[in-house]
């Protein structure tokens, strides 16, 4: 992956990713874009835009860090650049125990609600759903993302509806909103506002089930390999000022996030 050089401090100071400050950190911190709408994205120029970049681009920029944003790169290939150290940081990751023993998590800076949605001719056929223990007893084919942490009660069923064959996976939301339309699965499982504003974005009616999988916060994961902890700390504070200003809170509300 090509990240930007200091030559390219004023394309990236026009994008709001570059303080000209003295770098705080210890080093500038390199993410990929992503494929992750409302949260981080590219827009119509190019440039990342969303929801969690607004959030990144103030905190960076209060800390007096520098954030440098690479090309975009399929959702397993990122994790493996990140266990490699080409990556130093993703963002809107669950903090789990395991994760834990190669990356540090920043303080959480949203929340992230995971639904079950169907194609609205079928919201009555399943709208009592409510777990995966319905999907497995009632034999509901389930899509979902091929990689991801979706909470522990996916993580208790995922394997028993692989081998039920009932679970089938997607690389980008597109792909399993189109999977949804061809009836490949009846059901399909992913962040609430992504598929809400995929399905939008594709014109295609989406009906979420009334019964959500998760609610949990999400967190900045940084790689202990090239992130010292010292930076972490520092993005946090920052953070947290941020926070006492009112600040993350506007930007969330503007996304429609929590």
């Amino acid at each position: 992956m090509k990240f930007a050089a200091a030559a390219s401090a004023l394309a990236l100071s026009m994008l709001g990713l570059w303080t000209p400050a003295a770098q705080a950190c210890s080093k500038p911190v390199r993410v990929a874009m992503m494929a992750w709408p409302p949260y981080f994205y590219a827009g119509d120029l190019g440039s990342a835009v969303g929801g969690d970049v607004e959030i990144m681009q103030v905190i960076f920029k209060e800390a007096g860090c520098k954030l440098e944003i690479g090309e975009e790169v399929p959702r397993k290939r990122r994790l493996a650049m990140f266990m490699a150290g080409e990556l130093d940081m993703i963002p809107g990751s669950s903090d789990t125990p395991e994760r834990r023993e190669y990356a540090w998590f920043s303080k959480p800076y949203r929340n992230e609600t995971v639904s079950f949605f169907t194609l609205p001719a079928k919201l009555e056929r399943y709208r009592d759903v409510r777990g995966f223990e319905d999907v497995l007893n009632r034999r509901i084919t389930l899509l979902s993302l091929n990689s991801g942490w979706f909470g522990p009660a996916y993580e208790q069923y995922i394997v028993r509806l692989r081998e039920a064959k009932l679970s089938s996976t997607f690389e980008g939301f597109a792909q399993g909103l189109v999977m949804l339309s061809k009836e490949r699965g009846e059901l399909i499982m992913a962040d609430h506002a992504t598929l809400l504003t995929e399905a939008a974005r594709l014109k295609m009616d989406l009906a979420p089930l009334p019964h959500n999988i998760s609610h949990a916060p999400v967190h900045m994961m940084f790689n202990k390999k090239t992130v010292p902890e010292a930076d972490v700390l520092l993005l946090d504070a920052a953070a947290e000022r941020l926070e006492a200003r009112g600040v993350l809170k506007q930007i969330r509300r503007n996304y429609g996030m929590q």
